[in-house]
């Protein structure tokens, strides 16, 4: 079956202004739900005054905690989305495999141990914060792929094996550090970070993640041509004048960088690379010019909703939103696979 949206342009339009319309609404929720609801045109009325653009006479309380807390947990939400989802599907196209996504590299499993190492062995003396450990963990990871496959230019097949290598190094590591280490209450900490969580992320997380996805997404665009070309296979690639070892590499960095950037912030979160661009690539189409903004939207408005489901599901506790993405993940991709309806 062919996509639907993609085969008629007002279609197209109409769908792409629906989606930013509920982005922006699920953000708005977002920023309402919590122990203390506060209703939508609060909500509104808070951001506005924050901006500058209105002197609205609120309760100090809300506004603090809509401008201060939960708007930047929901915008940090939603890049987060953006990034995972952007990243599976730039890494679907290079490796022209329909179950890649972000962690096929080993950068979740490295972060892990980067984090690990801060929380439980105490790793810099206090001079390395939690998420520069993280940080670290996930470019050495990446690291050792590139050096496993070759700078990441040996082909499809050598780059999954690598990234599967380098993830069962790093988990072992992982495991091994909380086994021998970690207090009991270490040792839960470490398992809420590992799930994901947006607890404590503020203003000036979303200004570093937003300056890292959106030049991500631009050098992502530059090169939609080339991963349009990268679906039918390197030779084809090549054939039509394309340097496939550079940019295969180039393009591995950048969803590095953003996978890297977003398990670093809030932890280990799967499936948004995963469901996310199979599910536009039906809606959209294959070409990347259309599919990468569609994918980056599409990932944004599915993390905020998670990110509320996760705060509401269960009275009184907030889940780790790894937790909710695999809830919803796992049997949206099966119906996917049932229906036969993906394309690599």
């Amino acid at each position: 079956m062919r996509p639907r949206v993609a085969d008629n342009p007002l279609w197209l339009s109409i769908f792409s202004l629906l989606s930013v319309v509920a982005l922006v609404l699920a953000i708005a929720a977002a920023a309402g739900i919590g122990d203390v609801r506060i209703p939508l045109g609060h909500v509104f009325q808070a951001v506005t005054n924050g901006l500058g653009l209105t002197e609205v006479k609120l309760d100090r309380i809300e506004e603090s905690v809509v401008w201060n807390l939960r708007l930047s947990r929901a915008l940090v939400a939603a890049l987060c989305g953006a990034g995972l989802a952007i990243s599976g599907a730039i890494l679907q196209s290079l490796l022209r495999n329909p179950l890649a996504e972000p962690f096929v590299l080993g950068v979740s499993a490295g972060a892990s141990t980067g984090a690990v190492g801060v929380i439980v062995l105490g790793l810099g003396a206090g001079s390395i914060s939690l998420s520069l450990g993280a940080f670290g963990g996930a470019f050495a990871a990446f690291g050792f792929v590139a050096l496993l496959s070759r700078g990441a230019t040996s082909g499809a097949g050598q780059t999954i094996l690598a990234g599967v290598a380098a993830s069962q190094l790093f988990n072992a590591l992982t495991s091994y550090i909380v086994a021998t280490s970690a207090s009991a209450q270490q040792a839960r900490d470490v398992m809420f970070w590992l799930l994901g969580s947006f607890g404590g992320v503020r203003w000036p997380d979303f200004h570093l993640l937003l300056v890292v996805i959106l030049v991500s997404l631009v050098l992502c665009l530059r090169h939609a041509r080339t991963l349009d070309a990268f679906v039918f296979g390197d030779e084809d690639a090549a054939a039509l004048g394309i340097n496939t070892a550079s940019v295969r590499l180039v393009l591995f960095g950048v969803t590095a960088l953003m996978t890297a950037t977003i398990v670093s912030m809030v932890g280990a979160i799967g499936f948004v690379g995963l469901v996310v661009p199979h599910s536009m690539r039906f809606l959209v189409g294959p070409m990347h010019m259309r599919l990468l903004p569609a994918t980056a939207i599409s990932g944004a408005l599915f993390m905020v909703l998670a990110d509320i489901v996760s705060r509401v599901i269960v009275p009184q506790q907030t889940l780790p939103i790894g937790v909710v993405t695999a809830l919803v993940g796992v049997p949206f991709f099966s119906f996917l696979l049932y229906r036969g309806r993906y394309r690599a």
